[in-house]
């Protein structure tokens, strides 16, 4: 089962290479992660996606919680939240495929963020499984480069990472 974890951490040099060394030491995957300061200078958040049953994912988070860098550690998946994942996609885009693409594009929401004789580039936000369909909706063959950031979470409501 997918699970999103998230964790505030010291931002200082080395901090980051602790985390995924514990992932690494212990044979868990780390699907994808994104770490960012937050609005506190001294602190960054984390957001890890990895996969796991439920006692693997609470024993990542004890490992975790372990870590002197690490102040605290939740797993969206518990609760409610909401994720998001940024993909920028280059496509071939000649003749008819341009208008076919960017009505594709304009379907899903998308932005095209650049434009050249033959090629664009497209910005989607969504979740995994939105931006897979994007994927799916246009010819495989017309797409140069994929860059996807990995999901990022926040908790709704009133659930807040926070010291």
């Amino acid at each position: 089962m997918k699970h999103i974890i998230a964790l505030l951490i010291e931002n200082e040099p080395g901090a980051l290479s602790r985390v995924v060394a514990l992932f690494s030491a212990r044979g868990y995957n780390i699907e994808s992660l994104t770490v960012a300061p937050t609005e506190d200078a001294s602190l960054s958040r984390m957001t890890i996606v990895t996969t796991g049953s439920d006692e693997v994912i609470e024993q990542i988070t004890k490992h975790l919680n372990r870590l002197i860098e690490v102040v605290k550690v939740v797993d969206l998946t518990e609760g409610n939240y909401t994720e998001r994942e940024l993909m920028l996609i280059k496509v071939r885009a000649v003749g008819k495929e341009r208008e076919e693409i960017k009505r594709t594009a304009d379907i899903f929401r998308g932005r095209i963020i650049d434009v050249t004789e033959k090629t664009y580039t497209i910005e989607l936000t969504g979740d995994a499984e939105k931006l897979d369909a994007f994927i799916g909706a246009i010819d495989r063959a017309a797409i140069l480069e994929t860059v996807r950031t990995g999901a990022s979470g926040i908790g709704r409501g009133e659930r807040i990472l926070r010291v």
